[in-house]
């Protein structure tokens, strides 16, 4: 790999940016693809399905032999509200490889004990999102628990305004329209708050904290991969 290349891609990884090193196993030329450019590429649809699923390997570009090798942002998951879903979706989310940080300031709920091995951090959402907790970028899903805007609120102002892959908030209809009002008056445009996935989770009848930690990740992963969200029945 030329010297150039390996800094690109370190620098790509170091960003926390997509990236794909496409090889010609013919002649061994190589090439950089950042994610920002791959609309552009003449190879775009199957580099961005590869970039959708993660997954290096070999594929035919244009009759010749070529691996792909995919550089993806680990995924992480912030949750804010260290309640009764959360718990449940803690150890799911850890075996589908994301990276959870919970987040509450109530420290009658955010414990160790109720949250062992989870990176817990028992402050108020903006003021752990600007400080303890890395800057949230669009390789991050953030889902919003609590059902009180003085928590939910701000986590969501910053997911919106970070560019999350994946914003959701647990609420009724009801609930998410007076929650899309206080945005829209602290300048969120209709398009970004048409972002949140409210109600959150996939439409699965959940009515445990567990299914409804299940909903809420299925939810993520499909936006992840780029799966259209079905419409419930």
């Amino acid at each position: 790999m030329r010297t150039e290349i390996l800094d690109s891609l370190n620098a790509e990884r170091a960003a926390r940016r997509a990236a794909i090193l496409v090889t010609d196993l013919v002649d061994g030329t190589q090439r950089l693809v950042r994610e920002a450019e791959m609309a552009a590429d003449p190879a775009a649809e199957v580099l961005g399905r590869h970039m959708a699923s993660g997954k290096s390997g070999l594929v035919e570009i244009d009759g010749r032999q070529v691996f792909l090798t995919v550089q993806v942002p680990p995924v992480r998951l912030v949750v804010i509200g260290a309640v009764h879903i959360s718990q449940a979706m803690a150890p799911m989310a850890a075996g589908l490889d994301l990276a959870v940080t919970v987040i509450d300031p109530r420290t009658a709920f955010a414990s160790p004990e109720r949250f062992p091995g989870i990176d817990l951090v028992a402050e108020w959402p903006d003021a752990a999102l600007g400080s303890r907790v890395p800057p949230l970028d669009r390789y991050c899903a953030l889902a919003a628990l609590t059902h009180d805007p003085k928590i939910d609120d701000p986590a969501l102002k910053a997911a919106l305004s970070a560019g999350c892959f994946y914003v959701g908030a647990l609420g009724s209809r009801k609930t998410h329209a007076a929650r899309a009002a206080r945005l829209a008056e602290a300048g969120f445009s209709s398009e970004l708050i048409g972002r949140i996935r409210a109600p959150i989770g996939l439409a699965i009848g959940a009515v445990s904290p567990a299914e409804i930690a299940l909903a809420v990740l299925a939810e993520v992963v499909a936006t992840l991969r780029r799966v259209p969200r079905p419409e419930a029945a």
